[in-house]
């Protein structure tokens, strides 16, 4: 099985939740871990929540072309998928999920066309994502305006995408997205 699975969504719109329910409802989908060059930040684990590389290494491996995706997030930040996390994953055929931004889900469905079923998660109003982003209570309001705009921005490229699905109730944006998963299952 040589597919991959690929949600994205603004912010605030729901992806790492649904992504949690996919990975306990489908014991053949694997996580896709990806490779970023800042420090672990709290708990986090070496090949468990991402691969932890230098600067230096992570240019490299861009050279080398070892890369599916990647994307210098701020300066000197680089976040992405290494090629040989995909071939790790399709060995114990399994199916890779990529949980990754819009620009970065837009190379892979690029480079693997409909190989890569891609979906986008969009909130149901700007004013329902600016409410969720408030709960949060993570983000200044500077920041929560700012991640409202780049929302916006995101959206715009929707129609990109394989399958548009709006979590307006999650249990249901739940379902639409297993039945979709279920369908690449079947025709593999």
């Amino acid at each position: 099985m040589n597919k991959i699975l690929i949600i994205t969504a603004p912010s605030g719109a729901g992806k790492s939740t649904i992504t949690k329910r996919l990975l306990q409802q489908f014991p053949k989908i694997r996580f896709s871990i990806s490779a970023c060059t800042r420090a672990p930040r709290g708990e986090e684990q070496n090949g468990v929540d991402y691969y932890f590389i230098s600067v230096a290494d992570f240019q490299n491996k861009i050279h080398n072309n070892d890369f599916v995706e990647w994307e210098m997030v701020y300066e000197g930040k680089y976040y992405g998928t290494l090629k040989s996390e995909l071939e790790r994953i399709w060995h114990n055929d399994e199916l890779p999920l990529f949980d990754i931004d819009v620009k970065g889900a837009l190379k892979v469905k690029k480079q693997y066309g409909a190989d890569a079923v891609s979906i986008f998660i969009k909130a149901p109003s700007i004013a329902v994502l600016r409410a969720r982003l408030e709960a949060r209570d993570t983000d200044s309001p500077e920041a929560i305006e700012e991640r409202i705009n780049k929302a916006s921005f995101e959206t715009s490229f929707a129609d990109q995408f394989d399958h548009i699905v709006v979590n307006d109730d999650l249990d249901e944006a739940v379902h639409k997205i297993s039945t979709i998963v279920q369908s690449i299952f079947a025709n593999t």
